[in-house]
């Protein structure tokens, strides 16, 4: 684990108690122990050092404190639950926020993707109802299974250390997505294409000056359909991308072209 997600912060005493499933993660889970460090990522955002203070087995409460900077400098390498690169050396200036419209596919697929495109720092994820989603896979994303994917989320990003706070918003049509995306400035949108028709260079697309936001839209199984590549690169809101590799799961797909974009605006800064 890189990082420890905290739904509250700190109080004025710099204490942290935590219960239920996070006792059950941190104790019998990672089975920390009074003294361990832990990188905390608060509700703000920022992340916070602390150490595991005090663990009351009979309430099921953990308790973390703030520790100093000079406790961390020194414990950091011996106590520290974090194995590997901690999410305090994370490199991530934010300068381009990505969001995600992924056609809905069926549930177990959708929950994979949403857990890697959360490890990739995608910000924003819209379920786009289109014309290949099964209306059994978006009835699958109310009720439950919202707690569901921010479980998912919360554990993708402990594991990733990502400093994205990853939301996966309500299903919506591809009509409504575009409306939506309409209304952005210094935005960029680029649709992944089975059919090299219409298809643009990905990296005379993205050689762009100013680009403050990157939404790739990822068709689900059967892949986007002619008619929605239309509706998406209308009024060049969109630009059609086709990969001259394999065929793609769709779950591949979008990881495949998060990784793609990524790595070009990457370097391109």
């Amino acid at each position: 684990m890189r990082q420890f997600i905290a739904q509250k912060s700190f109080d004025k005493n710099g204490l942290l108690k935590l219960l239920d499933k996070d006792y059950k993660y941190l104790c019998q889970v990672l089975r920390v122990r009074q003294g361990d460090m832990l990188d905390v990522r608060l509700p703000d955002g920022s992340l916070q050092k602390s150490t595991i203070a005090f663990i009351d087995s009979s309430a099921r409460s953990v308790t973390l404190q703030i520790c100093s900077v000079a406790d961390s400098a020194q414990n950091q390498n011996e106590k520290s639950v974090t194995r590997g690169v901690a999410a305090s050396e994370i490199q991530n200036d934010g300068r381009v926020e990505y969001t995600l419209f992924q056609f809905i596919p069926k549930p177990q697929k959708f929950e994979q993707i949403v857990k890697q495109a959360t490890e990739c720092g995608v910000k924003n994820i819209y379920p786009i109802i289109s014309e290949y989603t099964e209306k059994s896979s978006v009835l699958a994303l109310e009720g439950s299974k919202k707690i569901r994917i921010e479980k998912i989320i919360k554990e993708a990003r402990q594991q990733s250390g990502s400093p994205i706070d990853t939301k996966v918003f309500e299903p919506i049509t591809l009509e409504k997505a575009c409306q939506l995306w309409t209304q952005k400035e210094n935005a960029l949108g680029i649709v992944l294409s089975e059919r090299n028709e219409k298809s643009q260079s990905l990296g005379k697309i993205l050689n762009q000056k100013e680009i403050k936001e990157i939404c790739i839209a990822v068709g689900n199984e059967g892949g986007v359909s002619p008619e929605e590549i239309d509706q998406l690169t209308k009024k060049s809101l969109f630009c059609a991308v086709h990969f001259d590799v394999n065929i793609l799961r769709c779950e591949t797909a979008a990881l495949y072209g998060i990784a793609a974009v990524q790595s070009f605006m990457q370097e391109k800064q």
